[in-house]
C-alpha cells in the first residue's frame, strides 16, 4: 500500500526549504539526495517552533526520513558504527526518556541527550553482529549462535532499526553487547533536538559541540528552564534563524484538548472563563472530562500534574495511604522520579552506566521490589529503550509540613528518587501520557496571585503545558478528592522484558 504524500502548509513548507538550504550548507542536498563533503565554516543553529499542533513533530518526521533517503546515517543511543571519512550522521535527540519515546511511537528513532553525549564501548564479537545488521559488514559466524538465531536477529533490524531489540530476538540482552560508556570524543553531524524549551544553556554548549549543524523544535509557550530567566535557548537566536509554524492542524475531527489550549492565548480570556470552556466541552466529548476527584488507579502510570509542591507531596501520601503501603517499605509498582544520581568522582564510570541507559535526572520509573542486595532496587525506567535496571537506590518519600523527607531504605550511594504519583507541572515537560489529570484548585490559587512569566499569566502558561501533556484524555480535577483504588498495584506488564542487572552501588567499607 502506498503511502499518501505529505501535503504541507505554507509556513511549512517554507520552513521544509530553508532547513534544507541549512543542511545544503552542511553538504547534504536533499532535493538530489546527494552528500557532499562538509565546506566548513561557522556552524549553524536554526530553530522550528510553534505551538502544539501546528506541525513541528510532522515536519521534523518528514526531514529524517529526507536525510534517510539521502543517505546520511542515523545515529541512534544503541548502536553506532565505527567512523567513516564519507559517512553524514543525524542524532535525533529528547530532554527526557518520555519525549524520546513519544517520538519513537511515530516512526523517529529518537534518543536522549544524555544517551548521545556517551558512546557505547562494544564487546567485539558482537559488535560484528551489529555492523552486518547495520550493512556495514557480512554476516558473522559467531561461536554458541546458530543460523536461526541471527535469521531472528536480521528479521526483527528490517522492521524496528533496534539493535539491542535484534540481539534480544537471537538470545541475547543488550547488557551483553555494551560493555560501558564513556564521554563522547568526536563530532557528529546533524542534530534535531525535540522539546527544546527545556534547554537550559549549559545542555545547549554542549550540543553545539557534538553538532556542527543544529536544529531545534520547540513551543514557545512552554515554561522555561528554572533558573533561565523565563528564556528559552531558541529566544536568544537571531530572528532570521527562528522559522515560527503559526497554522495550527486538525486532526480530521476537531481535538478538543488542543481547542482548549489555543484558547489560552486570548489575553481577555479569566480563569473563570476557561473553566466553563473545560466544563462545556465535558458535556459534548468524553476526551475532556469534569473531574470531581483524582483518579487514584491513574497515578501509579501518569502522575497528578500540580504547581504547588505542597500540593505534590499531599498527594503522593493520600496515595500512598489508600494503598496500604508502610512508611518503611515500597510496594511493588509504586511509581517514582529520579532527583540525581549521587557518586563521588571515583564512580564516575557506574554514573555513565546509569545515565546511558536512562536513569537520568527527571526520568520516571516503576520499583518492581528489592534487588539482591541491601538498598538495591528492580527499576523500570519508563520510555526507555532497555528498560529494566536494578541499582542502587536512596528513596525519599516527603511528608507534609516536615523538611526532611523519610527514607524508607538507602544505599550508602547511588540513585536517589522521589514518589513520583504526583509530579510538578514544571517537571512534566517534555512528557506525554494518554490520560492526563490536572489538578484545578492549584492552578485558581496562580491565578489568584496574579503571577507572570515571560509576560504571560503564570496560571495560563500551567494551564498550556499541563493540558498538551494528555495525548488522548484530560481530566480537570475541580476538588480535593481521591477515589480508593479498585485493586492491588501491578507490575506484571513490566515483567515481560528482563532485568539487565547494573553494578552500581558498592558495598564493601574499603572500596567506599
Amino acid at each position: 500500500m502506498n503511502t499518501p504524500a505529505v501535503i504541507y502548509s505554507d509556513d511549512q513548507a517554507a520552513a521544509f526549504d530553508s532547513v534544507a538550504d541549512m543542511l545544503r550548507h552542511a553538504g547534504v542536498d536533499l532535493e538530489d539526495s546527494l552528500l557532499m563533503p562538509p565546506p566548513g565554516g561557522k556552524d549553524q543553529v536554526m530553530a522550528v517552533t510553534g505551538k502544539a499542533g501546528s506541525g513541528k513533530t510532522l515536519l521534523l518526521a518528514e526531514l529524517y526520513k529526507a536525510l534517510q533517503a539521502a543517505g546520511v546515517e542515523i545515529v541512534s543511543g544503541d548502536y553506532e558504527s565505527r567512523k567513516r571519512k564519507d559517512k553524514r550522521t543525524l542524532a535525533i535527540l529528547a530532554p527526557t526518556n518520555k519525549a524520546a519515546s513519544v517520538l519513537r511511537l511515530r516512526g523517529v528513532p529518537a534518543t536522549t541527550i544524555h544517551r548521545i553525549l556517551y558512546t557505547p564501548v562494544y564487546d567485539p564479537e558482537y559488535e560484528h553482529i551489529a555492523e552486518w545488521l547495520a550493512g556495514n559488514g557480512d554476516r558473522p559466524v559467531i561461536e554458541g549462535m546458530n543460523e536461526v538465531s541471527l535469521d531472528r536477529a536480521f528479521a526483527f533490524y528490517a522492521n524496528n532499526k533496534s539493535i539491542p531489540g535484534a540481539l534480544a530476538a537471537a538470545g541475547l540482552r543488550g547488557s551483553d553487547f555494551i560493555t560501558g560508556w564513556k564521554r563522547r570524543e568526536e563530532p557528529l553531524d546533524i542534530g534535531f533536538v525535540d522539546e527544546s524549551s527545556m534547554l537550559d544553556d549549559k545542555q545547549f554548549e554542549d550540543l553545539k559541540e557534538i553538532f556542527p549543524t543544529l536544529l531545534l523544535f520547540g513551543d514557545p509557550a512552554q515554561l522555561a528552564p528554572v533558573g533561565q530567566s523565563g528564556t528559552m535557548v531558541f529566544e536568544k537566536l537571531p530572528a532570521a534563524r527562528v522559522l515560527n509554524l503559526s497554522r495550527i492542524h486538525r486532526q480530521q475531527a476537531d481535538n478538543p484538548i488542543l481547542d482548549l489550549a489555543h484558547a489560552l492565548a486570548d489575553p481577555e480570556l479569566t480563569f473563570e472563563q476557561f473553566e466553563r470552556m473545560i466544563e462545556a466541552a465535558s458535556k459534548t466529548d468524553d476526551r475532556v472530562v469534569w473531574g470531581q476527584r483524582v483518579e487514584v488507579d491513574l497515578m501509579a502510570r501518569s502522575p497528578v500534574l500540580v504547581w504547588r509542591n505542597a500540593t505534590r507531596i499531599r498527594l503522593i501520601n493520600a496515595f500512598r495511604a489508600v494503598h496500604g503501603a508502610p512508611e518503611d517499605a515500597l510496594l511493588e509498582g509504586e511509581p517514582l522520579i529520579c532527583d540525581g544520581i549521587e557518586l563521588p568522582l571515583k564512580h564516575r564510570k557506574k554514573r555513565l552506566d546509569l545515565e546511558a541507559r536512562g536513569l537520568i535526572k527527571g526520568a520516571q520509573v516503576i520499583y518492581l521490589g528489592n534487588g539482591r542486595k541491601p538498598g538495591f532496587s528492580r527499576l523500570h525506567v519508563m520510555g526507555a529503550e532497555d528498560p529494566q535496571i536494578s541499582a542502587a537506590s536512596i528513596v525519599k518519600i516527603e511528608k507534609p509540613d516536615e523538611e526532611e523527607p523519610f527514607i524508607p531504605f538507602a544505599a550508602r550511594m547511588g540513585a536517589t528518587f522521589l514518589h513520583g504519583a504526583a509530579v510538578t507541572i514544571h517537571k512534566a515537560q517534555g512528557s506525554q501520557w494518554d490520560t492526563v489529570q490536572v489538578f484545578a484548585p492549584d492552578l485558581y490559587a496562580a491565578a489568584r496571585m496574579g503571577r507572570s512569566e515571560a509576560g504571560q499569566p503564570l496560571w495560563k502558561r500551567l494551564a498550556y503545558v499541563a493540558i498538551t501533556r494528555a495525548q488522548e484524555r484530560l481530566i480537570w480535577v475541580v476538588r480535593n478528592r481521591l477515589s480508593k483504588p479498585t485493586g492491588m498495584l501491578q507490575v506484571d506488564d513490566l515483567r515481560a522484558t528482563r532485568v539487565a542487572p547494573l553494578s552500581l552501588a558498592v558495598q564493601t567499607e574499603e572500596e567506599i
